[in-house]
C-alpha cells in the first residue's frame, strides 16, 4: 500500500488503482449482413377480355403452333376431339329423346334445351386440349395469312386432324352401341335420313353458317382469360347452330353413323357423298373465308392496303 501526503504534511494511505491493460480487447471483424433483395412484384394481370385485334393476333399465334404439331401428336389430339364431340352429342340426344311430350307440344323449346348441353364437346376441346378440324380451318388459315405458316403444313394437318376426328367419332359410336344407352333412341335414325337427303346447295350453305358459328365460338373463348368467360364464349354460338339445325362435319361423323347403326336406311356411300363431302367443303369455306380472311382484312395483313 502506497503512502501519500496531502498538502498539510499529513500522510494518508490509499490503494493504488490497477494498471489499465496495454491494449483494448479486439472484436472479430464480422461483415455487415447483405440486405435481402426486394421481392419481385407480381406481374399485372392481363385483361379479362381481349380486344378484337388482340384476339386476331392470338389466333395467328395459335394457328402457327398448330401448324407445327407433329403429325402423330395432331392425330392423337384429333381423336380426343372426336370423342369429346361424341360425348356432347350423347348428352344432347339422350336428353332430347327423353322428353317426347315437350318435343311434340313445343319442339323449339325441346331443341333448345337439348342444344344447350351440346357445347360440352367444344368446351372440353378448348379447355382440356384437342384438335378440331372445323376450328382449325380458321386458325391455321390466319397463320398463313399472317406469314406464320405455309399451306403445305396447313393442308397436311387439316387432313390428319380430319381423319383423327373421324376415328374418334366412330370409336364413340362403337362404345355407345356397346353400352345400349341409345338402343331405344328413335330420333337419330330419322335425323340421319334427313341429313343425307338435303339438296347439295342447301347442305353447303347450312355448313357455311354452321362453322361460321363454331369459329366465332372458338374466337370468343380465346378472347377470355377466365374459365367462365371461355365457357360462355363457346356456349351460345354452338347452342344456336344445333338448335336451328345447321351442318357440322365432325358432329355428323357421330350423328349419322349412330343413326345408321340404329337402323337408318342410309348407305356409307350416301353418307359420304350426300352429306360429309359437301358439309366439309362448306365448313372449310366458313373457316377460311368468312372468319380468317374477313378478320385479316380488319386486323391483319390483308387489310394493310385498305
Amino acid at each position: 500500500m502506497a503512502v501519500h501526503y496531502n498538502g498539510n504534511g499529513n500522510g494518508a494511505s490509499a490503494a493504488t488503482a490497477p494498471a489499465a491493460p496495454s491494449s483494448a480487447v479486439q472484436t472479430p471483424n464480422v461483415p455487415a449482413p447483405t440486405p435481402a433483395p426486394a421481392p419481385t412484384p407480381a406481374p399485372a394481370p392481363g385483361p379479362a377480355l381481349l380486344a378484337p385485334a388482340a384476339v386476331y393476333q392470338l389466333a395467328a399465334t395459335a394457328g402457327a403452333t398448330k401448324a407445327k404439331l407433329s403429325l402423330p401428336k395432331a392425330f392423337v389430339l384429333a381423336i380426343l376431339a372426336g370423342v369429346y364431340i361424341g360425348f356432347g352429342a350423347l348428352l344432347s340426344f339422350t336428353l332430347l329423346n327423353s322428353m317426347p311430350g315437350i318435343l311434340s307440344t313445343n319442339p323449339g323449346l325441346a331443341k333448345f334445351i337439348a342444344a344447350s348441353v351440346f357445347p360440352m364437346g367444344l368446351a372440353l376441346i378448348l379447355i382440356c386440349g384437342a384438335e378440331l378440324f372445323t376450328g382449325n380451318t380458321a386458325l391455321l388459315t390466319v397463320a398463313v395469312l399472317e406469314g406464320k405458316a405455309n399451306w403445305k403444313d396447313v393442308l397436311t394437318r387439316w387432313a390428319v386432324v380430319y381423319a383423327g376426328n373421324f376415328v374418334g367419332c366412330l370409336a364413340m359410336v362403337a362404345a355407345i352401341a356397346a353400352t345400349g344407352l341409345m338402343a331405344t333412341n328413335t330420333l337419330l335414325p330419322t335425323l340421319a335420313v334427313a341429313k343425307t337427303s338435303l339438296p347439295l346447295g342447301t347442305a353447303i350453305v347450312r355448313a357455311v353458317l354452321c362453322n361460321w358459328m363454331v369459329c366465332v365460338a372458338v374466337w370468343s373463348a380465346m378472347a377470355s382469360s377466365t374459365l367462365p368467360g371461355k365457357l360462355i364464349g363457346c356456349w351460345l354460338p354452338v347452342t344456336a347452330f344445333v338448335t336451328v339445325g345447321l351442318e357440322h362435319s365432325v358432329a355428323n361423323m357421330f350423328v349419322i353413323p349412330m343413326g345408321m347403326l340404329l337402323g337408318a336406311d342410309v348407305s356409307i356411300f350416301k353418307f359420304v357423298t350426300a352429306n360429309l363431302i359437301p358439309v366439309t367443303l362448306g365448313n372449310i369455306l366458313a373457316g377460311a373465308v368468312c372468319t380468317a380472311a374477313m378478320y385479316s382484312l380488319c386486323y391483319g395483313k390483308l387489310g394493310e392496303r385498305l
